[in-house]
């Protein structure tokens, strides 16, 4: 491998009407990071393909991913497309026997996640999956925090995510209200965000849920159609985790004035507070009491930083700070970067929420 990382990027693009979580995120990511370089841009089209090369200083442009995966100055595949696409570009990464990074979620359900990680393993081959959220400054303190015992025994905590539903859409995000295709408040917000959870307090034990739509049209901005929507959109869940800790944990689109994540945990020591609009894209705040003493804020000591300070805050913040903890992967074999493996568990989890409202049954994970 050489000096720097070289990346392959397949979904960053240059578009009239604004480029997305590519463009926006990963690839300002890995242009601030100095042990990663963008190699190449790989589109479907070869115009754009040349003018998103072009636009982000990448070298090589392609419109065949079949060409770019197994180019020999690419050393790093990263998928950022549309869910549905991602197991066709993944496996075509895992077949070249090059490593893989690609966007949560990982695949439009539990049995297309399984087979890239299946495929990663027995081929070989290191993986990141993007649950940005678990390298957000202030998520892997007060894992520390609680892991250190400073909040004594975690007792209970409860995870509120409400975001805003967005009922007029394009093209490029109207496909998010088919259920099939695996992108929806319960799987990206929501992902994220239990995904934090998890990263602090550990896995469940069981869970017991209900996963509804409850905003079932919206329209086409440009058309003005009506478009059905059966993606899920609240959920209201209840848990316990391996450790005993009671969880409650709700999701909800919702029409305007959505309030954003909170995550409290309370210990029989003290407590911790995480508030934030988004926790793959952070800024995240940390609030602390010990004993009856009163919240205040926590600044994350340095060392949980790993990105250069001009990429304090934007999309690719925590994308940054996911790939530099994924570089010791590549260089050592070993990370703590969130894997396949890991979005496993997470696909697990929320795979357990739908089967528990569809079976009205308490369900229990391995």
């Amino acid at each position: 491998m050489a000096d720097k990382i070289r990346v392959g990027i397949v979904g960053a693009t240059v578009t009239p009407g604004g480029s997305g979580w590519g463009a926006n995120a990963h690839v300002p990511a890995l242009q601030a990071l100095p042990g990663y370089e963008l190699k190449a841009v790989c589109t479907a089209h070869e115009e754009t393909a040349k003018a998103s090369a072009a636009k982000f200083g990448a070298a090589l442009a392609f419109s065949d991913m079949s060409e770019m995966v197994t180019h020999p100055e690419v050393d790093l595949i990263a998928v950022v497309v549309r869910v549905p696409l991602h197991k066709q570009l993944v496996m075509a990464a895992i077949k070249a026997k090059k490593p893989v990074c690609c966007e949560w979620p990982l695949g439009a359900d539990l049995a297309d996640a399984a087979e890239m990680a299946d495929g990663a393993k027995a081929a070989g081959v290191q993986t990141l999956v993007g649950l940005q959220g678990r390298s957000d400054p202030a998520v892997m303190h007060a894992r520390d925090i609680v892991a250190n015992g400073d909040i004594g025994e975690v007792v209970t905590a409860n995870l509120k995510v409400m975001v805003n539903s967005i009922p007029v859409r394009g093209d490029g995000r109207i496909w998010q209200g088919i259920r099939k295709n695996g992108a929806n408040p319960m799987t990206i917000p929501g992902g994220h965000s239990i995904d934090a959870l998890c990263h602090i307090l550990g896995e469940f034990a069981e869970v017991s849920a209900r996963v509804t739509t409850r905003i079932t049209m919206w329209k086409h901005e440009v058309t003005g159609a009506d478009f059905p929507v059966d993606a899920p959109d609240t959920v209201t869940a209840a848990g316990v985790l391996k450790s005993g800790a009671e969880v409650a944990y709700q999701v909800a689109s919702v029409p305007q004035n959505a309030s954003g994540i909170c995550l409290e945990i309370y210990g029989s020591k003290g407590t911790l507070v995480l508030t934030s609009k988004s926790l793959n894209i952070g800024p995240t705040k940390l609030h602390m009491a010990v004993g009856s003493g009163n919240l205040a804020e926590v600044t994350p000591p340095a060392r949980y930083t790993m990105i250069p300070a001009d990429l304090a805050a934007g999309p690719g913040r925590n994308v940054a700070q996911a790939y530099a903890r994924f570089a010791s992967a590549l260089q050592a074999g070993k990370t703590d970067a969130p894997a396949f493996s890991d979005a496993i568990v997470r696909h697990t989890l929320i795979d357990a929420m739908e089967r528990s409202h569809r079976d009205g049954k308490v369900i229990k994970l391995a």
